[in-house]
């Protein structure tokens, strides 16, 4: 059941100690002229927990390039007392890399399961999801639903928005680099599209935090620096942006490995020191 004005939908899932299946889909949804849906995994999703994620539908047929920044918020509705919900909130950049988001460790199976805990009335699991959608780049809006004359307006207005966040967010690329796009030629106003998308791909990966960047991440990034440069894109100032995150993330990686060198030595000190006193106490005793 969605509720457009209050950009909520609510899914009611029946009989749910019953249910075989590994994860579960909520039918589509439409919510702020996009389509999504839930994903929930009933035993866990490699945890002893409900895990639930809010999930783009038709992601594989949206254009190449396509991001939504979406702040959401998932809750598993206890019916007893509201107060003991659990409610999660994120705010995200879906992509086609990303097309989901979610919480893995959501609430324990135990006190979902829980007699009389609230989760579980009649075999009937209640969610909330709540989305808002806050911006669009790359992605037309051909897949709202509903009535010409109720949508039209709704889709005129998001267009208008998300075009002209787009060109503020090129203007400024060029205002700071007049030069990068001195030598490309063509006129095929797909292929500069295609441009355009990469390199707000780019961008966006960039801007990430090094430690949420995969090396997968790393090396699809290093390919579109690579694809920009031989197009014909000046993009030095991304190469040295690319190789500064490259630069954070192996001292992220050294500073986790050396926490993690750091605990171990600390545990095994504690176990020495454990059975030395073990030791001293047996010794005393004799």
């Amino acid at each position: 059941m969605v509720d457009e004005a209050d950009k909520k939908f609510t899914w009611v899932i029946k009989d749910f100690s019953s249910l075989q299946s590994q994860r579960i889909y909520s039918d589509r949804f439409l919510i702020g002229g996009y389509k999504w849906y839930l994903i929930a995994y009933p035993k866990g999703s490699k945890v002893d927990c409900l895990s639930l994620y809010l999930g783009v539908a038709d992601h594989e047929s949206l254009p190449l390039g396509w991001r939504r920044n979406t702040k959401f918020s998932l809750k598993v509705v206890n019916q007893f007392s509201d107060k003991s919900s659990i409610l999660r909130e994120a705010t995200e950049w879906f992509s086609h890399k990303a097309p989901s988001f979610g919480f893995t460790k959501l609430l324990p199976l135990a006190k979902l399961h829980a007699k009389d805990g609230g989760f579980l009335v009649d075999e009937e699991l209640k969610i909330f999801a709540e989305v808002n959608v806050l911006q669009v780049i790359g992605e037309s809006d051909d897949e709202s639903e509903g009535s010409q004359e109720a949508v039209q307006p709704m889709k005129k207005t998001k267009c208008m928005t998300m075009v002209r966040d787009l060109v503020a967010y090129v203007r400024c690329i060029f205002e700071k680099h007049p030069d990068f796009a001195s030598k490309v030629r063509s006129n095929n106003q797909h292929l500069k599209s295609t441009y355009i998308n990469v390199l707000l791909g780019l961008i966006e990966t960039l801007c990430q935090l090094p430690e949420k960047l995969s090396d997968d991440d790393l090396n699809e990034a290093s390919a579109a620096v690579s694809y920009l440069t031989q197009v014909g894109f000046k993009v030095d100032w991304l190469e040295e942006k690319l190789e500064e995150v490259k630069e954070k993330k192996t001292k992220v990686n050294t500073a986790r490995l050396s926490c993690n060198t750091w605990r171990k030595s600390l545990r095994y000190s504690t176990r020495n020191a454990w059975n030395l006193k073990i030791l001293w106490r047996s010794r005393m005793q004799m």
